[in-house]
């Protein structure tokens, strides 16, 4: 039974195509560009965990 994985891999994570050696992961610069975009637009976001307002994970490197 072949690695369903493996297979994933080898597609554009955006659209599904064939991916190129030359723009991977994606197939085309197109593809790359648009995910480039996203990033810029702050449409992906990595989720951040900001300690509660007065706590001293906070204030680490803040000595006078």
């Amino acid at each position: 039974m072949p690695n369903n994985n493996r297979a994933d891999r080898r597609t554009c994570p955006l659209c599904g195509d064939p991916r190129e050696e030359a723009f991977k992961p994606f197939c085309s610069r197109g593809c790359r560009d648009r995910d480039l975009l996203s990033w810029f637009g702050e449409t992906y976001r990595v989720p951040a965990v900001e300690p509660p307002e007065g706590s001293l994970a906070g204030e680490q490197g803040e000595e006078d």
